[in-house]
């Protein structure tokens, strides 16, 4: 029998600002380029750099080392607030809409 995966739901989205709390790159913000549900994992850009080598695709095209980002697990990062720094999200309704609201200072996110 195979075991499938189960995609998790995540409060942080694409385009946030986050800010490593565990691992290498501890302390360092920032934006969310994609996000691996089936994985649990997301990955942000300019952080968590790997080294993989490339292959010549024609002959204008130059092969090689290149430096891409790695994903980091989704327990690692905080969003961060404009206004208080690294945070946790609750929701707020405001009529049928349902905000992302900082924990700290009650802002929208």
């Amino acid at each position: 029998m195979s075991v499938q995966a189960e995609a998790h739901k995540f409060r942080i989205k694409k385009d946030d600002t986050v800010e490593v709390i565990a691992g290498k790159e501890k302390g360092k913000r920032g934006r969310i380029l994609r996000i691996l549900r089936k994985k649990d994992r997301v990955v942000i850009d300019g952080l968590n750099l790997v080294k993989k080598t490339q292959k010549r695709r024609n002959q204008n095209d130059k092969g090689g080392i290149i430096e891409i980002e790695a994903a980091l697990h989704a327990s690692n990062v905080m969003i961060v607030c404009k206004k208080c720094g690294p945070t946790r999200i609750g929701y707020k309704f405001e009529g049928t809409v349902k905000k992302r609201i900082c924990k700290k200072c009650g802002e929208a996110l």
